[in-house]
């Protein structure tokens, strides 16, 4: 079948991560099927590369400096220094292939037809270790992992969302706008042409793809388990399908091999998370998850859950000391013999999510917790039984998993981003919490629980927004352009509209339901100076607001 390619039109700042991506990390074009053995050598040191060598802006984004700044996140660290190319350089003498590294990790991942010799590579005084992350075994069974169960029966298309109270979060105009989500999954087939997904191509919402599995940048002739996904979180069909997250951008990243199972799909996502980092995304949302492989002798085990021992959990817990949310689907492992939860949904900083049918009851399939260190985990359940995704150009199903939840949960946060810009990641996951059903008494299947978003907005807003002892305040007043109305108590039905001295409304806001408690307008900001007036129509009553405008 021919799939239409959709070019992607990408802002001045992800051309730079791509940039940075190809100077710190360089991968290779190569036919995939030549490659059977992967290696990963894990590095003493980075050899020439210092923290005094570079600067910030060589390897980040300006959006990722400014999500690192809103941390308190020093600019750079040790991990964040490219790995040695003298190093990569000196072992791709021998005549291994280069294909990609991890500058978290400090690792670099070499490929070969044949089996290689490993002492030869434990000889070089810069190597600490070395691990076999791929072999020729074949897969044990010839179903597609990322396959899932679906039927064309759908039920309440906007179910996901209201049992959250997410739709309430829409209605008050938080859509996940100025949030980048980067989504890790195995391929994107029909991303360019599913009918869902037609506005976000529009206004130009992908802002930039890559395959780190093939090394190039073409994500749309794989598997349309990625698609199934970023439909959760961005699908837009009336009364059929309502993504999470409809107005966040995106970045699509292809770090799984739906071909096999082994470990070096964990290397693969380290550098989908890196390369995240650097093109500033504030969430990574990831339907992946890793326990057991197609050579049994490199399996993990459960006592590996902990946190600190699996790769990609590494890699994972790294990504959220950047300043990002990490989401992870907690798996579908629980009627199967693994049973548990699967990495890096084991992370200290993961988010993992299970999945709960419509009535609110817990899957037969959603893998069980707690961490083998006795964390609980999962995290928080949302949807994941009958969710609305998008299978292909046209055909919109009801989908099983926890790969379903996890963009459900990850895409209505980053709503809650949107709303309450100030709140901090670890703040975020405490709220998402703490504003649980279950947040009293976690268990090992639910965690904290099904959580209420608008329960999660007011407290962060309690924090956040000075609330005023009347009913409203506009501040700045005067203003030059931009101002806030902070309500004491949500509105609820709220009109918005700002007049010009004339009597000439120059913008009308309706919603049938404001959750939030401040509001941003930034009208004014190419007015002349002078005099307008703020309405505000409400359950309670119409009130006016005078507002100044001046001049810089």
């Amino acid at each position: 079948m021919e799939i239409k390619t959709f070019r992607i039109i990408q802002s001045k700042g992800l051309i730079i991560a791509f940039l940075l991506l190809l100077l710190s990390n360089p991968c290779i074009l190569y036919s995939q099927t030549s490659y059977q053995y992967y290696y990963r050598v894990y590095f003493r040191d980075k050899g020439e590369n210092t923290i005094s060598g570079f600067t910030p802006a060589q390897l980040l984004t300006d959006k990722a400096i400014a999500r690192r700044e809103k941390a308190n996140i020093s600019a750079l660290h040790i991990t964040d220094i490219p790995v040695s190319k003298e190093y990569i350089v000196r072992i791709s003498d021998l005549g291994l292939k280069y294909h990609c590294s991890s500058k978290w990790m400090n690792t670099a991942l070499f490929k070969s037809i044949q089996p290689f010799n490993l002492n030869i590579l434990l000889s070089f005084p810069f190597v600490q270790s070395v691990k076999i992350v791929k072999n020729s075994l074949k897969k044990s069974s010839s179903i597609d992992k990322l396959d899932f169960d679906y039927s064309l029966s759908l039920q309440e298309f906007d179910r996901p969302l209201t049992m959250i109270n997410g739709s309430i979060l829409h209605q008050s105009g938080f859509t996940g706008q100025n949030i980048l989500i980067a989504v890790l999954d195995g391929g994107f087939l029909f991303t360019d042409n599913a009918s869902s997904l037609l506005n976000l191509r529009n206004r130009k919402g992908i802002r930039s793809t890559y395959d780190f599995v093939l090394n190039n940048k073409e994500i749309y002739s794989h598997h349309n388990h990625g698609t199934s996904v970023l439909s959760v979180l961005a699908g837009n069909i009336e009364g059929v399908i309502a993504g999470t997250a409809p107005g966040a951008d995106f970045l699509l990243l292809r770090t799984e091999d739906s071909g096999s199972e082994f470990p070096v799909e964990e290397d693969f996502w380290a550098a989908g998370a890196e390369f995240a980092d650097s093109a500033g995304a504030d969430i990574i949302t990831s339907s992946l998850g890793y326990s057991q492989f197609d050579d049994p002798a490199m399996n993990y085990k459960y006592s590996d859950m902990d946190g600190n021992t699996a790769f990609v959990t590494k890699a994972a817990d790294i990504a959220g000391s950047k300043g990002i949310l990490v989401f992870n689907s907690a798996g579908n492992e629980r009627n199967k013999q693994w049973i548990h939860l699967i990495a890096p949904a084991d992370g200290d900083s993961v988010m993992a999510v299970g999945a709960v049918d419509e009535n609110k009851n817990i899957s037969i399939f959603s893998s069980s917790g707690p961490s083998a260190d006795g964390r609980v985990k999962p995290d928080n359940v949302a949807m994941g039984v009958a969710v609305p995704v998008q299978l292909n150009a046209n055909v919109i199903a009801a989908a099983n998993g926890t790969s379903f939840s996890c963009p459900v949960l990850s895409g209505i946060t980053a709503c809650l981003m949107q709303a309450v810009p100030k709140a901090g990641i670890g703040e975020i996951i405490n709220i998402l919490h703490s504003s649980s059903d279950r947040f009293q008494n976690p268990d090992p299947l639910y965690g904290y629980g099904i959580p209420d978003m608008i329960s999660a907005l007011l407290k962060l807003q309690e924090k956040y927004a000075n609330m005023p002892v009347s009913d409203f305040v506009i501040s700045p007043n005067p203003t030059t352009g931009s101002f806030e109305i902070t309500f004491r108590l949500p509105p609820g039905k709220l009109i918005i509209e700002v007049i010009s001295g004339t009597g000439r409304v120059l913008f009308r806001q309706n919603f049938q339901q404001f959750a939030g408690r401040v509001f941003k307008i930034n009208e004014l900001q190419h007015r002349e100076q002078g005099l307008y007036v703020v309405r505000l129509i409400t359950e309670n009553g119409t009130f006016v607001h005078k507002v100044i405008k001046i001049n810089n």
